[in-house]
């Protein structure tokens, strides 16, 4: 994950939460007060996001303690703790809603993931994420995919070139889009076709794409159109793939299956911080 990008949405969050102030903790409790707690799992699942703890802490002091019992990627069970932390209240209070927040939609990714690569069953097809992603959160949900043993696709429009129906449909049609991109690219970016068609497949391949994407595609249909595509090309599936679905690409011969749903529309994993030294008043 890019810390860089990772603190500076952070740090947005943050401001967003907390404001001028977070009235519940700084009228109640004395900054320099110490405590520890637990971030527990409420549900089976796979962690991911335990940096977070400490990125969030870090904008508020320099004095506190995490102890990861869990590792990103690994598997969890209800009941079981994550991290245990032992800082100052107001850094645990006012920086709890942001971790959590975090946490619980990154380990739900993961989690989500997790499940779609299990179902699918097929070390030769990799599983990865879209641009699908929530505004301000892709680098977190991204991160997540990994974790859960998906790969991520482009990261975002800068970083590879995509040549969707639109594009197609503007340029004058594939062989054009294709040739306009490769006279004004370099060598080190990848330019990937969405294909519907055989004869798209065809003209894709002519026009000299490095990926092509099968688009709304069955696997046996898929499985026909491979014949058209030479090895040094990589393909893809997309479109309407879901955790039902997913097995019976399972030998189809692309080298990766894109799927919308890993980051739009997860349901988090349900974590928990609870204290574990109790203050008590004077």
């Amino acid at each position: 994950m890019n810390k860089i990008l990772a603190k500076e949405a952070i740090k947005s969050f943050l401001i967003e939460d907390i404001g001028t102030g977070d009235l519940s903790t700084d009228l109640v409790f004395d900054n320099e007060l110490r405590a520890s707690g637990n971030f527990v799992a409420k549900d089976d699942g796979v962690v991911c996001g335990t940096e977070i703890i400490d990125m969030v802490y870090s904008f508020f002091s320099d004095d506190y303690n995490i102890t990861l019992l869990k590792k990103d990627g690994e598997s969890v069970k209800k009941g079981e703790i994550i991290a245990t932390v032992e800082a100052r209240v107001a850094t645990m209070l006012s920086g709890e809603r942001v971790t959590l927040n975090l946490m619980q939609l990154m380990c739900g990714i993961a989690t989500t993931t997790r499940k779609y690569v299990d179902n699918l069953n097929d070390d030769n097809i990799r599983v990865c994420d879209t641009r699908k992603t929530h505004p301000g959160l892709r680098v977190f949900e991204k991160y997540a995919v990994t974790c859960g043993g998906g790969f991520n696709h482009r990261f975002a429009l800068y970083d590879g070139v995509m040549l969707k129906d639109n594009h197609i449909a503007f340029a004058g049609g594939i062989t054009k889009a294709v040739q306009l991109v490769k006279s004004k690219l370099g060598h080190m970016v990848k330019v990937e076709v969405e294909t519907e068609t055989k004869e798209q497949v065809i003209e894709t391949v002519n026009a000299g794409a490095d990926v092509i994407m099968f688009d709304n595609r069955k696997p046996d249909e898929i499985k026909e159109l491979q014949k058209l595509v030479p090895n040094n090309i990589i393909t893809e599936a997309s479109g309407g793939i879901n955790l039902n679905t997913i097995a019976s690409f399972a030998g189809c011969g692309v080298n990766y299956i894109s799927v919308g749903s890993l980051t739009n529309g997860v349901k988090p994993l349900d974590i928990s911080f609870v204290s574990t030294t109790a203050i008590k008043p004077e």
